[in-house]
């Protein structure tokens, strides 16, 4: 079938291209991941209570909200490596200007412009791995590209913890220079990592009958194809444990006595235990299935995110997060790979766009409701209530629309040893 052999002749020789991606992501991923608790403390030490870290955490996914639909379709009818640089840049000017604010309104702001660059870097690419990377590699390149965000996610928060001390205001400034200065090495991962040719495949797909900018598919339509309502709402569910986790460990931290440094390793243990998971993804897709893993993974993270809430010691809360960075490391890349693998080929790019639409609104809503469920509540039942969307992500998991995905990507693998 003519769609196998072009999807495969648009990569690039070997996968360097795909090594360049997650060195340049893990820089990307690990200024944000050292800027998210970095801005947390420099909240605090503003005069923020609990609600007004949950909202300055959420206007980081203002911006993307209503950016992410617009870029993906530029993406689907364009070259995907532009958004990379622009990203980076972004990303590093609002952890630079986030060290500079004197006020929470302007420290929310600047948060949401290194959303806005983590955003253009992430569609960018999500859709350079979809577009160069044949079916059946799909769930291992996707797993091996989320590596580079768990490895931000690893180092981050440690030089976060590092870098802030006692006098918050100044150490919390200093981190988020130093975040600034991460961000921009991500530029020299990016050379040539995209082929001209590598839009052959997305242009096949949209010409069916006309050119391909006269076939857009409606939002409506992507989002009514089966699975792709689902894999949206398991990657929300999941990004939201993540994201909360982030923002709200070192709130827990300040009501527990932890100290920041200590908080960071908690939170790089749960990234490392993510990297074992994607490390292992691929024999594990082999003995449970696409379906089964989501599903148990996403249960079992439930459980555990409930579990922080509770007055566990030190030792506790990271046994807690080891097993639980492990069950969230599946979903990112499965649901991309669901997402891809179930929307029209000419749509992909606004697919993964429309599926990062509603991480950004997770990420909006949770935070926000995080601060409001902690400042009635306390600081441990917003873990319950990621605890309870985890759980519906698992039931939407055993829903008919992921063994769809199983079947596309056997189809896959099957036209790829064809061809």
């Amino acid at each position: 079938m003519r769609h196998g052999r072009g999807t495969a002749g648009s990569r690039p020789p070997g996968r360097g291209w795909l090594l360049r991606l997650v060195i340049a992501f893990s820089f990307a991923q690990g200024a944000v991941s050292m800027a998210r608790p970095a801005v947390s403390y420099r909240a605090l030490s503003l005069g923020a209570d609990e609600r007004a870290v949950g909202v300055i955490a959420g206007v980081y996914a203002l911006l993307p909200l209503f950016a992410a639909v617009p870029l993906g379709r530029r993406t689907d009818h364009g070259r995907c490596a532009p958004l990379l640089p622009v990203g980076v840049a972004l990303i590093a000017g609002g952890c630079a200007l986030s060290g500079t604010a004197a006020s929470l309104g302007a420290l929310a702001a600047w948060s949401g412009l290194m959303g806005l660059g983590h955003l253009c870097f992430v569609i960018g690419a999500q859709s350079l791995v979809a577009r160069q990377s044949a079916p059946a590699e799909q769930d291992r390149n996707f797993g091996h590209f989320t590596i580079g965000a768990s490895l931000g996610q690893l180092v981050g928060p440690i030089a976060a913890g590092a870098l802030i001390g006692p006098d918050m205001d100044r150490s919390s400034a200093l981190a988020l220079v130093v975040s600034a200065a991460v961000a921009a090495a991500a530029v020299t991962s990016l050379w040539r990592i995209e082929h001209d040719t590598g839009r052959g495949a997305v242009a096949e797909g949209a010409a069916a009958g006309s050119a391909g900018r006269t076939a857009r598919v409606p939002v409506l339509g992507i989002l009514r194809s089966r699975g792709v309502p689902a894999g949206i709402f398991i990657s929300l569910a999941v990004l939201s444990a993540t994201d909360i986790l982030t923002a709200y460990l070192p709130v827990v931290g300040e009501h527990r006595g932890i100290a920041p440094a200590t908080v960071g390793i908690l939170l790089s243990l749960r990234a490392g235990a993510t990297i074992a998971c994607r490390l292992v993804m691929t024999p594990l897709l082999r003995i449970l299935g696409r379906r089964a893993l989501i599903t148990l993974t996403c249960l079992l993270g439930g459980v555990l995110c409930a579990g922080i809430a509770l007055p566990v010691p030190v030792w506790g809360l990271g046994v807690m997060l080891v097993l639980l960075g492990f069950c969230l490391g599946a979903g990112q890349p499965l649901s991309m790979t669901t997402v891809v693998q179930a929307a029209p080929a000419e749509a992909r790019s606004t697919a993964l766009a429309l599926r990062l639409t509603g991480n950004r609104l997770g990420q909006v809503a949770a935070p926000a409701g995080a601060g409001a469920v902690a400042g009635v509540a306390g600081v441990g039942a917003p873990f319950l209530t990621l605890g309870a969307l985890l759980l519906v992500a698992a039931g939407l998991g055993l829903r008919r629309g992921t063994p769809a995905q199983e079947c596309s990507a056997s189809t896959g693998r099957a036209l790829a040893e064809k061809n």
